[in-house]
């Protein structure tokens, strides 16, 4: 194996490989190969992208078909039958049973495009320049989007000010006992506070780069509340914990809550091709046509992939599939890595879990650890302020045997680096 030619070509900003140095040249579901034969299991899941894995059959064989048919590959946002195809599968399975009449924007490539769009339409709509977003939330990395994220290091990156976005305490471990809620109302209410009234809040159901912090539905139902009093649009990032991740198809469905505008990308297209798309109530559609475009806002395959990945989501049950897996995730969790030391904190919800170390040994135990499980042949991210999550993301479609298999790699990592540093187990 040489990496010498990405060393000496490839920008200093590439940032996964450094954890994970090795070449892959194919996967499988939930496991990637690399060149030299080696089998790792995936708890990355292209950082929450391959919701239905590598190279899902199901999904590959529709995809393979409309390559062979010589269909449209890059139409802008022109009418094609697939984006038609999309849009009635998307319709009829996703939003008419759940009640939700909303609008559908495809925007640019990535996630953080949506998150920009989206911000965008809520100043247009209120004529307000601010936005509320939450301490530990992530929302992209161009200027817009990282306006409303709070890492301080990432932010640094834009190298220049970051205005018109106020961060609120989130509910998350010492705020836990604070209302913050009641908080924000105070703010807004209060003729002193010194801050204005935004156009919208931003917010995630789950913090999955913040470390796996999640919000309890009474939290999320009292801020769509306070959103409607005080005439702001409510933004749901479901970019990573949307797609079935965290049991049902929005991670928002558990509160019962219909936001102003939703953001998805990641697993959307099914099959880890790139797209995003911004779902908004009817009445929030106020673009001018063009006033927010992009070269690839019509990507065919992604809408292939995504129709095909919708099909396969009802044909094999897979939200039962994911409640059986997220079981057994939070019981191993539970009865064997909380064990290991009572300092630990494991934080989590459908298929995406986290194994706080920061108050065991922090940043440096957390490093070790995942470099450990690669080093026994497991892929797995680290998350959180100062990395000090274990962020456990596998495929939905992982097999049980590889799931298990993967928490015991984990277990096993715990145990050596914590004897290596003399942390009792």
């Amino acid at each position: 194996m040489t990496t010498d030619i990405f060393d000496l070509y490839e920008s200093n900003v590439r940032s996964y490989c450094r954890s994970f140095n090795a070449v892959f040249n194919k996967a499988k579901n939930a496991v990637i190969y690399s060149e030299e034969g080696r089998d790792y299991i995936d708890f990355f899941a292209g950082a929450g992208a391959l919701n239905y894995g590598h190279n899902n059959d199901f999904i590959k064989e529709k995809i393979l078909s409309y390559f062979n048919s010589d269909g449209i590959m890059h139409g802008l946002d022109m009418y094609t039958v697939a984006k038609r195809d999309f849009i009635n599968k998307f319709n009829e399975s996703i939003l008419k049973p759940r009640g939700l009449d909303y609008k559908i924007q495809f925007c640019g490539a990535t996630g953080t495009n949506a998150v920009e769009a989206a911000l965008k339409l809520a100043r247009k709509i209120k004529r307000r320049a601010g936005i509320f977003s939450f301490m530990g939330g992530f929302h992209g990395m161009t200027l817009g989007s990282l306006a409303a994220t709070g890492n301080i290091q990432n932010r640094l990156g834009a190298g220049v000010q970051l205005p018109n976005v106020t961060f609120m305490p989130y509910p998350y471990k010492f705020m836990k006992s604070f209302d913050t809620i009641d908080y924000i109302d105070n703010v807004l209410n209060d003729a002193n506070s010194g801050i204005e009234k935004p156009a919208a809040i931003i917010f995630e159901t789950i913090q999955c780069e913040g470390g796996i912090n999640i919000a309890s539905t009474d939290w999320i139902r009292r801020l769509s509340d306070l959103c409607k009093r005080n005439d702001i649009l409510l933004i749901c990032d479901d970019i990573q914990a949307g797609c079935g991740r965290t049991g049902t198809f929005f991670s928002f469905d558990r509160a019962e809550i219909v936001p102003d505008i939703v953001l998805l990308s990641k697993s959307i297209s099914g099959y880890g091709f790139p797209m995003s798309l911004l779902l908004m109530k009817r009445e929030h559609d106020i673009w001018q046509p063009g006033e927010h475009n992009g070269t690839f806002r019509g990507n065919q395959l992604a809408f292939i992939g995504a129709q095909r990945a919708l099909e396969y989501w009802e044909e094999f049950n897979l939200q039962k599939d994911v409640q059986e897996k997220s079981d057994f995730i939070k019981n191993y969790l539970t009865n064997e890595i909380l064990t290991l030391h009572n300092l630990l904190d494991v934080r989590g919800i459908g298929m995406v879990w986290g194994i706080d170390f920061s108050d065991v040994g922090g940043a440096e135990i957390s490093k070790q650890i995942a470099r450990r499980c690669f080093e026994f042949g497991l892929i797995i991210e680290r998350v959180g302020r100062n990395d000090t999550v274990l962020k456990i993301m596998p495929p939905l479609t992982i097999e049980m045997e590889l799931l298990q298999t993967g928490c015991r790699i984990i277990k096993q990592a715990i145990i050596d680096v914590f004897k290596e540093n003399g942390l009792n187990v």
